[in-house]
């Protein structure tokens, strides 16, 4: 039966106690020691506990090898208890050594005030056959100790439910954790939700410290403790900061997070500012410096707030836990388990290292038994509860990452490195123009799943009842209003049939009529995609890392994994699934089996050189003693205390950091004590990204070292004999390709070791149900786990006919494929924007040039590609040959701007003459050539001004890389007068080498899906997934024309917008509602203009897909398709199609914006946003640097606009404040919200931001921006934003206004002020505005891990 994990979801449970029974176990001694029996005491519930479940595992011995640090095992109880958000599990060591399990509702109030210790009551009071009072503190002379993970942090930052706190910020940044990246969560949306901030008030402190560089007149330095010199510029004003932080106490604010530019380094302005809170009762203080040492402000920041926003909460929530038991746990070793898979003593467990604590002792379970039993394969973790799924990697050791965001909030703190995805038991099922939808929305518990019986949607839960693989007789009764009622078939598949009458619908009257499906048919197809969804982040999680998935081992547990584990592990081509009896219980039985951890951790700055070797290991030596000392207060021997010493080493003028070990790499004449620490960063940087840099210098950014306490705790199992074949409980029918067959049903309970069980079968605990599919094995091991043997799947047919169920699996397929190209671009290239900056797309193309599928969705490139393929097809014709890649840029040639090189390479297959897809990436190279660095001049006038150009160069001809012609071309811009060639040729040819390789794997992943499904079967689901597509804007467009019929208003909208120059921008939209269609006329658009804002005909088709999509307001393939139901006029010779000599840099990123608000202007969606990238370029003989800036974003019926936030055609990120200052000499003095310029309406605009640059070096200043003489228009009477300013005050005081473009020399001492604009408000300003929706509605579960934060990074380009 399907149970959640402890964190989802899901059907609940009565208590499950485990009964004592079946085979007694040895406690204590060593090897060869004789049994000593032990007879628990047996007793059964008390009538205050609900009944016991049948086929619970039997008792097992937890051996204890350290009594100093743990207690005997004989005569006291060790506790490991896992308190999730639905359910409480218990997993404990009762005297004698046996083991009992227990789960139980978390929240109860009707019973029991407190889960855990609800837990602990019923096991003592069953082992000692008396009765417990649930009003009286617990005896705890029996409790040797207690470790527990929870989810109480993760739910008070999902729920908003923490401590109220204030923000103390550096004077000039009270807005920047607002503003964080400046990148939208979602590309697509244009409501822009973002989480709340954690803070409720913000104070500004007046203090300052900067990077010493030795200017004129500069204060004497100081050594911070990475070694970096310093400016103490302003020290910390206490006596104004009083005043207010007295203000703060009688508004009710207790809790502080203190936040200080360069505290990583400089902590002393932040250990002063907590000084004096504490001295007037503030009862937490949060330092940044102390929450986590690490250099960039945001993170750091988001750190500190989270950490004094939860720890009081789970201070609160110890401090009840305490008070139930006698002398409140004083003389009991009380562990929590931390994010980073460490248990921490009670008093030392904060808030920002606890948000993974519930799913980490999950990880530490099947680390500590499926990766030993399997040999030490590694081992993928699969953990699906019900609203969500995590899927983790073990390879013997932990894998960790030092930034995460969870619930919108991005923690600095060592964390495992688990993979959070929307797919779970209770993720619900959708049918939307032709595809078969999973998720991310979830029933949750309440109503839960339709067969609950509480009115719930259909769900993944619905679908596998329905398949008949869940068996409601396994439930207990606690369905329905009176929670005394079973699950009911019934109710899922009334559910069900309305998406299947959905379905057929579609079938028999869509495009490609097709035979109606049957109800299972429906819901295995469901099943299907769902599983699909779940195999892309494990296919990210492996690959992105240069794994192979199918090399691993499934270890798989929750309550919702078993049915869909050997589908899982087929469809990545792994071989073995490894299910542990307790799989449902593996959390708490992780953290009977984790470590005490101590860490130490401190910023750096120094080479990894030989003349710093001794600097490190000194640091090293006192990081490992700190460790030592503090696991040897907690009782720990030396003797079972070890370290691991990390540095966070990374190449010079990259910010590609990796956390290195030199555990196997042994210290050498050649480096420090430590260990060679070079190697181990050589072999893991050639892993993961397949190349190394050795002319470049490693700079080490952080000194960890990490301390654990073994705790000796290892699980013994004594199998249960056979006793004669496996006994079949039942026998029912399941539903698998093909039809119902005849299914045994076995209780595991009553399996005993080396039984084998032939798929179909259904194994029963009372924790999960496990499906082993046809032609797989199942196998009882001697530890008493369950090992399934994966056969391969019999091999059906796919005919070349639209099938809903199939298009969907290739939607994700050809979605993975493009993902993985990316994968093999970003690891196999070597510059900063395409390796760490991801500004690349990679796209799969059908074989008339048509998109099939692009990732990641940048939305300048969206769409883009397909032009550049297809002009290819047009130009070469029949001139293209097997081992041929193309390369091109020029605008008329589907080119966005030149520093965005495409590579296109064709692809041939055995039998055919012409190529039968296609496969390009494109990607920004920093330089090219023209006349400044960077490739992005303001005042370019004609094309060959911008850089080299390639109309249809061939790059590898006859399979030979062409080396020499592309160092040729790209060096050509040189011979124009005041242009230079290339200025980093080495940068260039590698990352070309790269785009070649990620177009290899393309063709290999699509190679391998004809071989599976023929190339007509590829071919004929590439047109319907782009027919897909089509379908859901027809639909869009039908509603739009529909609504306005209906309000009696015409088919025909308008909207005209300007360029600052006066250039407009035009735009008539035809809609006809009988076909789904539109025209999009930009007849009267201005001419081509002499300067850069020209926008070739790609970069309008790229703007009008997002918009599209925007529209449509869900997820669809973005292809081709998008653009069928509509008809593009661009006259020939205006702005949007200039000549072919036309300098076009500023309009890929300043004209896209405004076609971009004339679209949605014309549909009303929204009041313009910023309309603006604010692009600024620093250089100097010696350094460069180049950013865009955020402004407000338009409000829209029903939202207020965002402040500080990118918008439309843009998503890139800022450079933190102190990455900033410490590489390029300038000082962020303001970085804020510019409050007021949003404009007013029943919904206000987002206001722009005030960004103030002051120089400490001569250099060229460049600004290329828009939205200075026009506003952001607002819609529906609201008012306009704010124009953008920007100002140069120099030393004498002088204040020069800039205007929108210009390059200008600027001295050290002056300020460029960047002003940005506000977004236009929306609807009558006198209208008091309701309470906009997404502020009332809950936040969705969110995705989180390594894979999550990558598409992120990848989506903000």
């Amino acid at each position: 039966m399907e149970t959640p994990a402890a964190r989802g979801s899901g059907p609940p449970e009565p208590d499950a106690t485990g009964e004592p029974g079946g085979p007694r176990f040895r406690a204590g001694g060593g090897r060869g020691q004789g049994p000593e029996r032990v007879r628990p005491n047996g007793r059964r519930a008390t009538g205050a506990d609900r009944p016991v479940l049948p086929g619970l595992p039997a008792e097992e011995s937890l051996l204890d090898s350290s009594p100093t640090t743990m207690g005997s095992p004989e005569g006291r109880f060790h506790f490991a208890i896992d308190r999730g958000g639905t359910f409480t599990d218990v997993f404990a060591q009762c005297p004698g050594g046996h083991v009992r399990v227990l789960k139980l509702l978390s929240e109860d109030p009707a019973n029991y005030v407190d889960a855990p210790t609800e837990g602990i009551r019923r096991i003592l009071e069953q082992e000692g056959g008396m009765l417990l009072p649930r009003d009286r503190p617990l005896d705890t002379s029996r409790i040797a100790s207690i470790r527990m993970g929870t989810t109480v942090a993760t739910n008070a930052l999902l729920e908003r439910r923490g401590e109220r706190v204030a923000l103390l910020v550096t004077r000039g940044f009270r807005d920047l954790l607002h503003v964080g990246t400046q990148a939208r969560e979602d590309l697509f949306d244009l409501a822009v939700p973002m989480p709340e901030m954690l803070y409720e008030e913000v104070l500004e402190v007046d203090e300052r410290v900067v990077l010493y560089r030795g200017e004129p007149g500069a204060g004497m330095p100081v050594k911070g403790r990475t070694g970096d010199l310093l400016e103490v510029q302003q020290p910390v004003d206490l006596g104004g900061l009083r005043g207010k932080l007295e203000g703060l106490l009688s508004r009710g604010i207790r809790s502080l997070a203190v936040v200080l530019m360069h505290s990583y380094t400089w902590a002393q302005h932040e250990q002063q500012v907590g000084a004096l809170a504490h001295e007037l009762g503030f009862t937490h203080v949060s330092l940044s410096s102390e929450a986590m040492p690490m250099v960039r402000i945001v993170p750091r920041g988001h750190t500190a707030c989270a950490d004094a926003y939860l720890t009081p909460t789970i201070q609160r929530y110890v401090q009840g836990f305490r008070r139930g038991f006698q002398g409140q746990l004083k003389d009991v070793q009380v562990l929590f388990m931390r994010s980073d898979g460490g248990l921490a003593p009670m008093d030392s467990f904060s808030g920002s290292r606890a948000v993974l604590s519930g799913p980490a002792g999950g990880v530490v379970g099947y680390s500590a038994t499926t990766y030993r039993v399997e040999g030490g394969h590694p081992v993928i973790g699969f953990d699906m509860g019900g609203t969500s799924t995590d899927v983790s990697r073990y390879a013997g050791e932990f894998e960790h990452i030092f930034e995460a965001s969870t619930a919108g909030v991005t923690l600095q703190a060592p964390q495992l490195d688990i993979n959070t995805v929307a797919a779970g038991g209770g993720s619900r099922l959708f049918f939307r123009s032709g595809l078969f939808v999973v998720g991310p929305e979830s029933a949750g518990a309440h109503p839960g799943p339709a067969c609950y019986r509480k009115g719930g949607p259909v769900t993944v839960t619905d679908a596998n009842l329905v398949l008949g693989r869940l068996l409601p007789a396994s439930f207990p009764r606690i369905f329905g209003p009176g929670e005394d009622q079973p699950l009911s078939p019934e109710a899922s598949r009334k559910a069900l049939e309305a998406v299947a009458t959905e379905v057929n619908s579609f079938l028999t009257n869509g495009p490609c009529p097709a035979s109606p499906l049957s109800l299972e048919e429906v819901a295995m197809g469901f099943v299907r995609v769902a599983n699909e969804a779940m195999c892309r982040p494990i296919r990210a999680l492996t690959q992105a890392r240069g794994h192979d998935p199918s090399a691993h081992v499934l270890a798989c547990f929750g309550g919702a994994g078993g049915q869909h584990a050997c589908a899982i592990a087929r469809a990545l081509g792994m071989d073995t699934v490894h299910i542990h009896r307790h799989s449902g219980l593996l959390s708490a039985l992780g953290l009977a089996l984790a470590d005490v951890v101590h860490e130490a951790q401190e910023p750096c700055s120094l080479p990894y050189a030989p003349e710093t070797f001794v600097q490190l290991d000194q640091r090293l030596s006192r990081l490992e003693e700190q460790c030592v000392d503090a696991l040897r207060a907690q009782g720990f021997p030396r003797a079972q205390i070890s370290t691991e010493s990390f540095l966070h080493l990374r190449y010079q003028g990259t910010d590609c950091a990796l956390m290195v070990s030199a555990h196997q790499h042994p210290a050498t004449a050649h480096s420090p004590r430590a260990g060679d620490f070079g190697a181990g960063f050589v072999e893991r940087y050639v892993r993961e990204f397949g190349f190394i840099i050795p002319e470049r210098p490693v700079v080490v950014d952080d000194v960890r070292v990490r301390g654990t306490g073994r705790s000796g705790l290892r699980l013994e199992y004594v199998p249960k004999a056979q006793s004669g074949p496996p006994q079949v409980d039942k026998t029912t029918r399941c539903y698998f390709e093909g039809g119902y067959q005849e299914t045994p049903v076995y209780l595991l309970g009553e399996l005993g070791a080396g039984h084998k069980l032939q798929g179909p079968c259904l194994l029963i605990d009372s924790n999960s149900t496990i499906l082993v599919e046809p032609a797989c094995q199942a196998e009882v091991t001697e530890t008493g786990d369950i090992r399934i043997s994966v056969g391969a799947e019999a091999p059906g047919t796919v005919g070349a006919q639209l099938d809903p169920i199939q298009l969907s699996i290739f939607s994700h397929r050809f979605m993975s494929i493009a993902e993985q190209m990316g994968r093999i671009l970003q690891r196999t290239a070597i510059s900063t924007n395409i390796k760490e900056r991801l500004d690349f797309s990679c796209a799969l193309f059908g074989p008339d040039g048509g998109l099939v599928s692009n990732a990641p969705h940048i939305p300048v490139h969206l769409g883009a590609m397909q032009e550049t393929v297809q002009f290819q097809i047009q130009h070469l014709g029949a001139d293209l040959h097997p081992g041929d890649v193309l390369l091109s840029n020029h605008p008329c040639a589907g080119g966005s701007h030149l520093p965005d090189l495409t590579v296109i390479t064709p692809v041939f297959w055995p039998g055919q003459t012409r190529p039968v897809f296609y496969v390009a990436s494109r990607g920004h190279h920093a330089d090219i050539g023209g006349i400044t660095p960077g490739s992005m001049p303001p005042h370019s006038t004609t094309l060959q001004q911008e850089g080299a150009v390639f109309l249809s160069f061939r790059l590898v001809q006859a399979g030979v890389f062409q080396e020499e012609a592309v160092t040729e071309a790209l060096q050509a811009p040189g011979k124009i007068p005041g242009c230079s060639g290339t200025r980093n040729l080495h940068d260039n040819l590698s990352d070309l080498r790269a785009q070649v390789a990620a177009n290899q794997k393309g063709i290999q992943l699509v190679g391998e899906l004809i071989g599976q499904y023929g190339l007509d079967v590829v071919q004929a689901y590439m047109g319907h997934i782009q027919a897909n597509a089509e379908l859901a804007v027809r639909d869009m467009l039908r509603a739009f024309g529909t609504s306005r019929q209906a309000r009696g208003l015409s088919l025909e909208v308008s909207a005209e917008d300007h360029m600052d120059d006066g250039s407009p921008i035009r735009l008539r939209v035809q809609i006809n509602v009988s076909e789904g269609s539109a025209v999009f006329d930009f007849s009267g658009t201005g001419p081509e203009v002499f300067g850069n804002l020209n926008a070739p005909r790609a970069i309008t088709l790229s703007a009008l897909i997002y918009c599209l999509r925007c529209l449509v307001g869900r997820d669809i393939p973005l292809n081709q398709g998008c653009l069928a139901p509509v008809r593009v006029v661009i006259p020939k010779g205006s702005i949007l199609d200039p000549s072919p000599e036309a300098a076009v840099v500023g309009g890929n990123v300043l004209t896209s914006q405004r076609v971009v608000d004339v679209i949605l202007g014309a549909f009303g969606a929204c009041a313009a946003s910023q309309g603006c990238m604010n692009n600024v370029t620093l250089g100097n003989a010696h350094m460069g640097y180049y950013e865009t800036v955020a402004g407000g974003a338009g409000a829209g019926p029903g939202w207020h606009g965002r402040g500080g936030v990118h918008s439309h055609m843009t998503n890139t990120r800022i450079t933190d404040p102190e990455i900033l200052e410490s590489r390029y000499p300038v000082i962020l003095r303001r970085f804020e919200l510019r409050l007021g310029s949003g404009g007013r309406g029943r919904f206000r605009g987002g206001d722009g931001v005030i960004r103030e640059l002051l120089f400490r070096e001569e250099a060229l200043l460049s600004v290329l921006t828009e939205r200075r003489a026009f506003q952001p228009y607002g819609l529906m009477g609201g008012e306009p934003g704010t124009r953008g300013l920007n100002l140069l005050i120099r030393k004498d005081g002088r204040t020069v206004n800039l205007g929108g473009k210009t390059s200008v020399l600027v001295s050290p001492g002056d300020v460029f002020c960047l002003h940005t604009p506000g977004g236009g408000g929306y609807g009558d300003p006198e209208d008091p505005a309701p309470l906009p929706a997404s502020l009332l509605q809950p936040l969705a579960f969110p995705e989180r891990g390594s894979v999550y934060e990558y598409r992120r990074a990848q989506e903000t380009v």
